[in-house]
């Protein structure tokens, strides 16, 4: 039973965290970047025209959000989105070769997210060579795949499971 507390604590603490980026700190650096969206909302990935743009509207108070809070929060999601992914793959795929491509999946999903926030945190920084813009792009794009493919994998699991439980009554 504890084991089943500790999961939803960790569900928890990742809806708190991702509704702290959502409501606050996203939209706030949104409203100081006059309207631009910061680089996790570009899941499609940017531009370095776009990064640069971004970077140059950005004003001090969402830069400070961007650097303080946001990336507090950068660091705690992913590990937390992650937890909650495995274990809901794990509760509902057999082990075996499927759960373990789509553990990877995860653990990938995770380490794109956190290079990502390293890269981003290059940007914010001063260093908008094209490589990092690049780079960073990138590793959005890849964060963003993988992510969804992880959430569909768990959506599949869900109606799968759903659906043999309809059936065999």
């Amino acid at each position: 039973m504890q084991g089943r507390q500790i999961y939803w604590g960790v569900f928890a603490a990742a809806l708190g965290v991702y509704a702290v980026m959502i409501v606050w700190t996203l939209p706030s650096i949104t409203q100081s970047a006059g309207g631009l969206p910061p680089f996790d909302l570009r899941p499609m990935g940017y531009s370095a025209e776009e990064a640069r743009a971004f970077l140059s509207a950005l004003g001090a108070e969402g830069r400070a959000l961007y650097t303080g809070p946001q990336r507090l929060l950068d660091m705690a999601y992913p590990a937390l989105l992650g937890f909650v992914l495995i274990g809901a793959l794990q509760h509902l795929y057999a082990k075996g070769w499927l759960l373990t491509l789509l553990v990877f999946v995860v653990l990938a999903a995770m380490g794109s997210d956190y290079l990502e926030n390293m890269r981003v945190a290059l940007l914010l920084s001063g260093d908008t060579s094209d490589l990092t813009i690049a780079s960073a792009s990138r590793s959005t794009v890849m964060k963003s795949v993988l992510t969804s493919v992880a959430m569909f994998a768990v959506l599949a699991g869900l109606i799968r499971s759903g659906w043999r439980g309809w059936t065999s009554k």
